[in-house]
């Protein structure tokens, strides 16, 4: 008897196996379903509020595990062959038990196969090919006297040998199914097998094309992913979405309930107060959090983190380090960071198919539940890693985009997406030159750091940050195997090694195996979306690639023939147009760190913040703990503290604000201006609060 549990990692029900996708299994194929068959006893929330804000969700839940962590499929393709007698048919033609798919019509009992052909459309919707259909050009009524056969005449392992013959004497290979052509008359049915079979949509206007079933375009996920950052990477704000169902209820606020908050300041050996866990617990659940979170809001959030930095810390999954930028480099880096700890969610919120939403915005995704039963949670995934982030000069880039040969680039790259997008009836993919000239740097980091880091470029992954006034990438692992988190990205963020780094890079990209080819592309990859980009030089494998391989070009680094001084690393170091960077490093020979501070956690706040220089001194002769730098504050973090001690309720400010100082106050801190005290004072006063 055939076996009726099959093992998948948690990962691939969200990359790989998802909802609608086709799960090989043995001999069998099988499809999962929809989330709201799955059994949500067995589901375990994953804390990332920023992420559920923009999906639209109440929460994030990660697949079930273990042997009771079922998940429900259904068996799909519905037509099956035999191996022996070649007999073409569902189980109940076929005369097989559903459990046990074994062929009933010949006396050798042959093991049935699930159909190797199926039909898809833009959609999303997947169907059985029509083997019926096929043949007679026409579905016929009497079923019985027209039995189909599926035959291979092993002379070759074309389509053409493969021919699918009806008991009514009529036959027709294979050769031509995957001709959009041949099956142009044919409506599609709208089968949704994921959700049910009572869930077919009428009137699907788009034609049915014949796709192979283990084919990488019968399911596209579309996964959404966020960094965890402060306060939401904090070990505080975790708990308190992880024990939503118990601290949601309004009446843990109440006097009655205290002492369930104090057994919870108990349990974790005062980590944090009781008034930090009551605050927590109104900013999630009271603080007026449902406004919807774009994607570009999520993204410049994480971009402001980054830049803002943030120091070592056991209970925070965030830390990203404030370092030197290389000497070498300063023309055009503005910033660089050490991401030591990072925390990633994905997401999965819907699929496509044919098509993924990268090369197709207008493509519609399928829903993970049907309409008549919506769900507000859905799968994810969370990942540890570590990373490295750097930032360029947003000023200096759109300068570079406005020059001649930048805007010759982008002409070409739009006339491609016009042709492309007439060609298919529809909008025209938009093109932006500074996303080109990032996601080319990116690629070509990442193909470095594949050799620098110990890290295969398959798992190291890209993160644009792409605004108004943002331009960074970061480039980072997150994985849930042993390939995670070993340290070797991160620490190519000191100075001497990523100069090096980036100088090798360069003059390695600065070429490619197939120039002249290659630099003189005007339109290669899906839509002809890249121009000088191939295999030899800059097109790393999907899964480290944000857009799918699409808009690169190298020459927006390098320049081309008779003008490689256009392009952006010559034009940077040429124009005089320096980047603007407040990071320690553009001013490295200048500062002496003192021997007190030098070596010390006070050391990264010291180098990127000269204004409290003079009182980090005095700090660290006093042997005070180190402070938090530039912690979020408020309801919604509207607002930061220079410098702060939470559990000690400090904060120092270097400059006023009258609703964060009013705020903080009315929350017990103990506020502190630097303006208000000579900085030896000032160092006395904090170190009476916080010991």
């Amino acid at each position: 008897m055939a076996r009726t549990n099959y093992a998948a990692r948690r990962a691939q029900l969200i990359s790989t196996f998802g909802v609608g996708s086709l799960f090989p299994a043995e001999n069998n194929s099988f499809m999962i379903t929809s989330i709201d068959q799955w059994d949500e006893k067995r589901l375990k929330r994953v804390s990332e509020p920023r992420l559920a804000r923009n999906l639209r969700v109440n929460e994030l839940c990660l697949p079930p595990s273990g042997k009771s962590g079922r998940i429900p499929v259904v068996r799909f393709p519905d037509m099956l062959v035999c191996p022996r007698c070649s007999r073409l048919g569902n189980l109940r033609e076929l005369q097989s038990r559903h459990d046990d798919p074994v062929c009933g019509l010949c006396s050798k009992k042959g093991e049935l196969a699930p159909s190797r052909f199926v039909v898809a459309c833009e959609n999303g919707h997947l169907d059985d090919f029509p083997y019926a259909y096929w043949v007679h050009s026409y579905n016929p009524e009497d079923r019985e006297n027209h039995k189909l056969s599926l035959i291979s005449e092993g002379r070759t392992s074309s389509l053409a040998d493969i021919i699918v013959r009806c008991s009514c004497g009529k036959a027709r290979s294979m050769a031509d199914a995957f001709n959009p052509l041949m099956l142009k008359e044919m409506r599609c049915g709208g089968n949704r097998p994921w959700l049910g079979w009572g869930y077919r949509e009428k009137g699907c206007d788009k034609q049915p094309k014949t796709v192979q079933r283990g084919a990488s375009n019968v399911w596209f996920p579309a996964v959404r992913s966020a960094i965890s950052i402060p306060p939401y990477s904090e070990l505080l704000s975790r708990l308190v979405t992880q024990r939503a169902p118990q601290l949601s209820n309004p009446k843990i606020l109440e006097p009655v309930a205290e002492f369930m908050l104090e057994d919870i300041v108990k349990e974790f050996q005062g980590r944090f107060s009781f008034k930090e866990l009551r605050a927590e617990i109104e900013r999630q659940f009271h603080g007026g959090e449902e406004d919807e979170l774009s994607e570009k809001e999520l993204r410049e959030q994480e971009f402001l983190a980054l830049m803002n930095g943030r120091q070592d810390n056991p209970d925070s999954e965030f830390v990203a380090e404030i370092m030197p930028v290389p000497s070498e480099h300063r023309a055009w880096i503005q910033a660089v960071r050490k991401v030591t700890r990072l925390r990633e969610v994905r997401a999965l919120y819907g699929f496509s198919r044919l098509f993924p939403r990268e090369q197709n915005p207008e493509a519609k995704l399928s829903q993970l539940y049907p309409e008549d039963n919506v769900q507000r949670w859905l799968p994810a995934i969370e990942t540890l890693g570590e990373g490295l982030f750097i930032a360029l000069d947003r000023e200096q880039v759109d300068a570079w985009a406005a020059t001649k040969f930048a805007r010759s680039r982008y002409e070409i790259l739009k006339r491609n997406a016009d042709q492309a997008a007439a060609a298919r009836n529809t909008t025209p993919v938009a093109v932006d030159i500074v996303q080109v000239l990032l996601h080319t740097l990116s690629h070509v980091v990442i193909d470095q750091l594949a050799l620098d880091a110990g890290y295969p470029a398959s798992s190291i992954r890209e993160r644009l940050y792409i605004g108004e006034e943002q331009c960074g990438v970061l480039l980072y692992t997150a994985t849930a195997d042993s390939a995670g988190s070993l340290g070797g990205i991160a620490a190519q963020a000191h100075a001497d090694r990523l100069g090096a780094a980036l100088s090798e890079g360069r003059e390695r990209t600065s070429w490619c195996s197939a120039d002249p080819v290659c630099i003189e592309s005007q339109g290669s990859g899906t839509d002809a979306r890249n121009l000088a980009a191939c295999h030899c030089c800059v097109l790393l494998p999907e899964t480290s690639c944000e857009l799918f391989n699409s808009d690169l070009d190298r020459a927006c680094l390098f320049g081309i023939q008779g003008q490689e001084a256009q392009g952006f690393f010559s034009w940077a170091e040429c124009s005089g147009h320096q980047a603007r960077t407040g990071d320690p490093e553009s001013v490295e020979t200048e500062i002496v760190v003192p021997p007190a501070v030098e070596g010390s956690k006070w050391e990264s706040i010291y180098l990127g913040e000269p204004r409290l220089r003079e009182l980090l001194e005095e700090l660290a002769d006093a042997d005070v703990p180190v402070a938090e730098w530039g912690e979020d504050t408020g309801l919604d973090n509207q607002w930061q503290t220079d410098l702060c001690w939470p559990s000690s309720y400090v904060a120092v400010l270097i400059e006023r604000n009258v609703e964060r100082d009013d705020w903080l106050e009315d929350q017990g801190w103990n506020v502190l201006h630097l303006e208000d005290y000579p900085p030896v004072d000032l160092a006395h006063v904090i170190n009476q609060e916080v010991r």
